[in-house]
């Protein structure tokens, strides 16, 4: 029998183990401290199982090999990249728009360095920070004048608590939507400080529901429904009218736009979303939507209209504790300079490339993963099928987008072992599992990432 009082004493020393040449890289890619303490877990995990009688002899290249591991662990962002295979564009857990490289390199630029954020250099004085990019949204959209914050839903939030407050703000039944993580507009409008007052009924809202109970002491809200769809007997009024009526009686209409687009899918076969311009152009007061939607930028609540009404909101409280930073700035404004020519939006800007993809490329696409998954040597069966991909986010429901995609079903493990796998790598792959298959959508991964996915594939069911 081994007595385990020998074993302990032939646990390699910390003065023996970081001489090895790996621990001093491991010290130098990871820091001191972090990888002496892997190296101190792992000698303690052998020790552990020396006393329980789970280890026998000490392997001080095994002590050194977990070490490694756990101290590359330890050093990993919480926040990192992964691969989004899952076919859905704006997929919200994962991030919502990818940024185009302009952006990026506009952020990186920015970042690094001291920058004219609140500071104007032509007259040497003190700037706004809006100024970046409010010049580029009027020429984009024909709007008189623009504020941007950190979301929707605090440029929703903060037209109500600046334009709204103690007023009634009549609303659809049909528009009161949920935005997710149970965030309601009723909510909003009660932390605005205004009262809600419905009018029409789920299905159907007319022009008089609204002139019925419409006063000096109104404000009229219109929410576009862009994370779902009400279909069948139904009529709701449209903006243009909702602003003659607005009109009649001097007060302001807000149109909730949600996504908010540039561009105007219809073209590409996409119907039912109004492009920013257009509802520019049909007169709303105040406009808000997001911008790491459909425009394809960063995080942001873009509020557009008249003026009059964006002043008196730049000098409410809620703007500063709303107020964007220099870095989504950068990104935004990166973006927004793309839109000056549209055909090199749909190239540059991964949202819409993704949205305007053609089939016949996807299908090109979906050969080169399949060649190279098959190429690593991959113990399954695989096809090419085409699918059809959402675009997500809220954004244009009930809306889908012709793809291809790559079918794979593992013979030594299960589908759902093979997604769990994938899901939990160093760079995680995000698929979905479909017909007891696992699922690579091509229109959501960049081909750069082909190589890494063939080679975790083959190590994850060979």
């Amino acid at each position: 029998m081994i007595d385990k009082n020998d074993l302990l004493k032939k646990l390699p020393k910390m003065d023996e183990l970081i001489l090895d040449e790996r621990i001093a890289k491991a010290i130098a890619d990871y820091g001191r401290n972090a990888t002496l303490e892997a190296l101190r877990t792992s000698i303690d995990k052998v020790r552990a199982g020396i006393l329980s009688g789970i280890h026998k002899e000490p392997d001080a290249v095994q002590i050194i090999e977990d070490a490694l591991k756990l101290a590359k662990t330890n050093s990993r962002m919480n926040l990192r990249k992964v691969i989004n295979a899952t076919g859905t564009i704006l997929h919200t857990n994962l991030g919502r728009a990818r940024l185009s490289e302009s952006a990026c390199k506009a952020v990186c630029e920015i970042a690094k360095n001291y920058s004219n954020l609140e500071y104007n250099v032509e007259e040497g004085r003190r700037g706004e920070r809006y100024d970046a990019v409010s010049e580029l949204l009027r020429e984009l959209t024909g709007a008189e004048d623009s504020l941007v914050v950190n979301n929707n839903a605090a440029a929703v939030l903060l037209a109500l608590s600046a334009l709204a407050k103690d007023k009634r703000v009549i609303v659809s039944r049909g528009e009161q939507v949920e935005i997710g993580g149970m965030f309601r507009v009723p909510e909003i409008m009660n932390q605005s400080g205004s009262i809600l007052v419905e009018v029409g009924c789920t299905n159907k809202t007319h022009y008089a529901d609204y002139e019925a109970v419409l006063d000096e002491n109104s404000v009229l809200l219109k929410v576009h429904t862009s994370n779902y769809k009400i279909i069948g007997f139904t009529e709701e009024v449209p903006l243009k009218e909702l602003v003659e009526l607005g009109k009649k009686y001097e007060t302001p209409v807000i149109y909730d736009l949600g996504s908010g687009s540039f561009i105007d899918f219809s073209l590409y076969g996409i119907q039912g979303e109004p492009t920013v311009k257009k509802v520019a152009a049909d007169g709303a007061d105040v406009i808000t939507f997001s911008g790491d939607k459909l425009l394809g930028g960063p995080q942001a609540g873009i509020i557009l209209g008249s003026k009059k009404y964006i002043d008196i909101m730049k000098k409410h409280p809620l703007t500063r504790a709303f107020r964007i930073d220099k870095m989504t700035i950068a990104a935004l404004e990166a973006t927004l300079r793309e839109y000056l020519e549209e055909d090199r939006a749909i190239k540059n800007i991964p949202v819409l490339n993704q949205i305007t993809a053609d089939m016949a490329e996807l299908h090109d696409k979906a050969k080169r993963l399949f060649e190279k998954v098959e190429k690593a040597g991959s113990n399954a069966d695989m096809t090419i099928t085409e699918d059809k991909a959402t675009i997500g986010g809220g954004s244009m429901p009930g809306q889908f987008i012709d793809t291809y995609c790559v079918e794979i079903k593992p013979y030594n493990l299960s589908v759902n072992d093979m997604e769990s796998r994938l899901r939990k790598l160093d760079v995680p792959i995000i698929a979905r599992i479909a017909n007891d298959a696992l699922i690579l959508d091509v229109l959501t991964v960049d081909e750069a990432d082909f190589e890494y996915i063939a080679r975790s594939i083959y190590e994850v069911i060979s």
